[in-house]
């Protein structure tokens, strides 16, 4: 009587594990929830309980976001017995040469960082040919989505914007670029402290965006609209002052609601805001790096001063409104 044939992915061969939907392995599966046909045609993503099944350790929860660098869910460590982010990246990255090398050198240095304002990596791998971190859980949202339930008060964004400095200069001082810093990649936890997501991603998938929703491989790394110059000009001499440059962007979005595109006036004729914030602003966004601050400590820096001077146009510059704080 013939051997009967082992179990096989429909789509690539690779012997699935026991339970597998549809027979699919890990990495086919993923790729199905990440295809997208174009804009707002995003294909779902693998289920938590079909996802769990690849991840014993973890009790898969929830999707909590989707996008060009992959899929990240909630989950518990079963173990541990408490929530973390489990980020998944997408399938086609490891087919990029030397990416096993370089995604395990770039997790191990995202896992030394350790501080109050970056969002820590505990462990990373590779299941069934997907790449994965798992991270630090942080419950609240992301700048992005508060933008959206209108436009932050300066004072809000005069509580941000020194957390994001110190986690900046953090990881300049280790040598490490985020390259990506964007409101996607805030994270505000319950009690106002920011955090920053996804520091190396970039460096790691190596992925940019054509516009806000398609995105290609390649070597120009960041996220179009809040890139430095230099970011698509000349890729290979990216250094930390384009850091500073996105978050020059982010602020100027802070204070005024709009992105500083084209010919743009400073925030204080856009929005009215304070006008000593206006020469922090924009410096941070010249297109010439050697002309923007050259330390993310420095923006901190005048960005305290500000703050510890008179209010202005009513507002309380450096503290935390209760809305940010207990979104």
């Amino acid at each position: 009587m013939p051997d009967t044939p082992a179990p096989a992915c429909p789509t690539c061969g690779t012997p699935p594990p026991p339970g597998s939907p549809g027979g699919a392995c890990p990495r086919c599966l993923l790729a199905a929830g990440l295809e997208s046909g174009g804009p707002g045609d995003r294909s779902a993503p693998p289920s938590p309980e079909e996802m769990s099944r690849h991840f014993p350790h973890l009790e898969v929860l929830e999707v909590l976001g989707q996008g060009g660098m992959g899929i990240v869910y909630r989950a518990r460590h079963r173990n541990l017995d408490r929530m973390v982010a489990l980020k998944v990246l997408p399938p086609e990255a490891a087919r990029e040469p030397g990416f096993p090398e370089r995604f395990t050198r770039e997790a191990r240095t995202l896992a030394r960082l350790q501080h109050p304002h970056i969002v820590a990596v505990h462990d990373f791998g590779e299941t069934g040919g997907l790449y994965w971190l798992v991270m630090e859980f942080v419950d609240g949202p992301n700048l992005r989505q508060v933008l959206r339930e209108g436009s932050l008060e300066p004072a809000q964004a005069l509580a941000i914007v020194p957390q994001v400095c110190d986690a900046l200069q953090y990881a300049h001082g280790q040598g490490i670029v985020h390259r990506d810093i964007k409101p996607e990649n805030l994270l505000l936890d319950r009690s106002g402290c920011v955090k920053i997501a996804d520091f190396g991603l970039a460096r790691m998938v190596q992925r940019a965006p054509v516009d806000l929703t398609l995105t290609r491989e390649g070597q120009v790394m960041g996220t179009l609209h809040y890139m430095a110059p230099e970011q698509y000009r000349s890729p290979d001499t990216v250094d930390h002052r384009a850091d500073i440059y996105s978050l020059g962007v982010v602020f100027y979005e802070m204070l005024t609601g709009e992105l500083p595109m084209g010919v743009f006036p400073p925030p204080s004729r856009k929005a009215g805001v304070d006008a000593r914030l206006d020469a922090v602003v924009m410096r941070a966004l010249e297109k010439e790096r050697d002309r923007r601050w050259q330390q993310a400590s420095e923006v901190r820096t005048q960005v305290d001063s500000i703050a510890a001077g008179p209010a202005a146009a009513g507002s309380a510059p450096g503290v935390v409104p209760a809305q940010l704080s207990s979104t």
